[in-house]
């Protein structure tokens, strides 16, 4: 689990150097990143299918982005972009295009779907809490006035 840790947060925080984000918020992308991983990671552990623990996992990425965007003041785009990359599944879809040039079709399409299912879930994901955000928002504006 510790290498988990470790490596997701490398990877949080180094896509966030190739991202041009301030040196400044490079921990905090590291740690959403890292937060985002050992969710997910824990909860297919504990036996839920990768896709429902994406979408949690994506969810949670999102609300620390919002979170650290208000505090750190600086964009959201930033934290998220960062932060969702661990749970990215280019592995899977790296897998895909090896089994499609083999001509192993099946294989190849059984891995496209369940990219195309986890990038769904991650979409799903930080759209949610976007929504959440603007739900909150809108309630925060109505008991102003």
């Amino acid at each position: 689990m510790i290498t988990q840790i470790v490596m997701s947060f490398i990877a949080a925080a180094g896509f966030g150097i190739l991202f041009n984000a301030p040196r400044n918020a490079l921990i905090q992308c590291g740690t959403i990143g890292m937060l985002g991983w050992v969710l997910y990671y824990s909860l297919v552990q504990q036996g839920m299918d990768v896709v429902p623990a994406t979408t949690f996992a994506a969810m949670l990425v999102a609300i620390l982005s919002h979170l650290c965007a208000r505090f750190f003041q600086k964009p959201i785009i930033v934290f998220t972009v960062s932060g969702i990359i661990p749970l990215v599944p280019g592995g899977i879809a790296y897998n895909a295009m090896r089994h499609f040039v083999e001509n192993d079709y099946n294989t190849a399409i059984q891995l496209s779907t369940q990219v195309m299912l986890l990038a769904g879930g991650i979409a799903i994901g930080l759209m949610f809490s976007e929504v959440l955000n603007q739900i909150l928002k809108k309630i925060v504006k109505l008991q102003r006035t």
